[in-house]
Formats: structure tokens, sequence, C-alpha cells
């Protein structure tokens, strides 16, 4: 089962606005922003846009010392220590946020990992799934009391095209049996969509919304942990790691779908899709190339959403969203 509603809008922007396309006369003044990974690639975009036009922005850092430096230019923002695969220090942030501000109107969940090598962290997770949701997933339970007092936050979360991989190994999510990066990656992406879809569903009545996104294909240091041979063999750029692919975004125009996802007046009283190209993708065929867009059913399944959650309550041990 599919939402109705994942369906084109009909959107004035498209694959090559850029963040100040998408923030240009937007009045955010007073409005209080949480964007993770917003020191580096689309979120450092993410996070000027949003300092620019008036908002007060927290970014939490795994390294703040660096994060700190590339904002050093950003008024009204401020750094937090966290790393996403410790959840003691995801709390800790979430305690120093909740301390420091009695509304959130927007969280921006666009830190991530991507192919990396097998690692298991905490009691034996994933480290991806770790990353790319479980850190994420807390961060929001614990928040969520300031979300709902904001009387119409957001919560945008950065999926992929590469959800389009695999659906959620429920018999193995943690890898035990084959490593294999890529598919890793593929089941963190399509939670990050299905935690979009449960949230919503739950916050809808507190009058949080919540969306999930392909940013596009972009060259940011989301690549770090891939060879320099293995992106020339897949086309994404030249022996200097220039990019070459005709379909790659910029990071400033990768910035923009999630952006859009955060203020577009078009998005008012809806929830629970997924975003691309600055509008609602379309619910694509099970054998659909990747790079002909759109998402999987299973990754917008509201059945599959709520087996997900309940998973990572119980995972996690995160406050429940009542």
């Amino acid at each position: 089962m599919t939402s109705i509603e994942q369906q084109p809008l009909g959107s004035p922007f498209s694959a090559t606005s850029t963040a100040q396309d998408i923030t240009a006369g937007l009045d955010l003044s007073g409005a209080s922003v949480v964007v993770t990974g917003g020191s580096s690639g689309l979120g450092w975009e993410t996070t000027r846009a949003l300092a620019a036009a008036g908002a007060r922005v927290v970014v939490p850092a795994r390294r703040p010392d660096v994060a700190r430096s590339a904002l050093a230019d950003v008024k009204g923002c401020e750094v937090v220590p966290m790393d996403l695969t410790d959840l003691a220090s995801v709390r800790a942030a979430a305690a120093w946020i909740s301390g420091s501000r009695t509304t959130i109107d927007l969280l921006m969940a666009v830190a991530g990992v991507m192919a990396t090598p097998e690692r298991h962290v905490g009691p034996g997770w994933e480290s991806q799934l770790a990353a790319n949701h479980f850190g994420h997933f807390t961060l929001v339970c614990e928040l969520y009391p300031l979300l709902a007092a904001a009387d119409g936050a957001r919560v945008v979360v950065n999926s992929s095209a590469g959800h389009t991989l695999t659906d959620i190994r429920w018999h193995d999510p943690h890898f035990r049996t084959g490593y294999d990066k890529w598919l890793a990656y593929g089941q963190a992406k399509t939670a990050n969509a299905l935690f979009a879809v449960h949230l919503d569903a739950l916050g809808r009545g507190d009058g949080v919304r919540a969306f999930a996104l392909h940013p596009g294909k972009i060259i940011t240091g989301l690549q770090r942990e891939m060879a320099l041979q293995e992106q020339i063999d897949r086309g994404w750029v030249d022996e200097r790691g220039r990019v070459i692919a005709p379909d790659f975004k910029t990071p400033a125009q990768g910035a923009a779908t999630g952006l859009w996802a955060a203020t577009s007046p078009l998005l008012q009283d809806r929830g629970g899709l997924y975003l691309e190209d600055c509008d609602v993708a379309r619910v694509s065929a099970p054998d659909a190339p990747m790079d002909d867009g759109g998402v999987r059913a299973y990754a917008v399944d509201p059945d599959a959403a709520a087996r997900l959650w309940d998973l990572s309550l119980a995972a996690t041990g995160a406050t429940p969203v009542l």
C-alpha cells in the first residue's frame, strides 16, 4: 500500500534549482532549526541558506572544531558535539538543544555515510544503519517535544536513490552473514524513507510533518571512503577527481530539494512523502533502473514503516513519540 499523494505536484522548481533559488525572498527570522551534517557538502549549503534567511541554526557535529571553522562566517549558527553512532552522544546533544530553546521549527537530517567498509558499532549494529538511521531516529525522538511545541514543524530526512538497492533486510539487518557495502547503504536509505512515513503518521496530530528525499547525485564528502578508482570506474570522476558525469548536481543544487521540503507552501498539510528534484516523486516499478528516479513502493509502505519504527524503538531505547 502506498499513499495516493505520492505523485508530482507541479512544483515551480526543478533538478537544476539551487539552494539560493529556493530560499530567495524567504524570511525565516526567529525560526529554530537543527541541521545534522550541516558543516560540509549539502549540509553546509543548507545551513548557509537557512541562516541567510534569518533562521537560528544548530549544527550537531562529530568534529565540532572542524564544523565551527567551516561555519565561522555564518551568523546565527551554533555547533554542538554529536556522533550519530554513539547514542549517549546523541542524547547529550539533544539535551543541550532542549536546554537552549523551547521549540524546533525544522529538523533536517542531512548527515550520512555511504558504502563504508564493514563495521559494527554499539551492541553490534551495522554502522551505516546506525549512523544514517538509528542516530537520527534517536535524535528526533528525544527532540520531539520541541517539534510538537512549534505547532507546524517539519522533519526532513535525506534518503537516496540508493534505496532501490534493497528493502529492509528483516532477516538480517546487521549483516551477520555476508556484508555488502552497497546493500548496507541501500538498506539504510530505505530506512530513512520509512522513518519519515511513520514519523509523519505519529506526528501530524501535533503539527509535525515529515518528508524523505533523494537530493540527486553529487560528489561531496559522502564518497570519502570510496577509492578514487572505484569512482572513476563508475564514470563519476576523472583521474584528477573532477566530476565528469553529466547528470551530477552541484552541492547547491543537491541542497535544493531538502530546502524545498522544509519551506514549500505546496507541502502544507502534506507529509510522509518521498521527494526528488524539488517535487514529490512518483512510485517506480520494482525493476526500474535506479537512475530513472522515483521511489520503490516498499520504501513508502505504511506497514513496513510501522514495523521499522518498532524495531528501532526496541534497538535504541529511544523515548517513544506519543
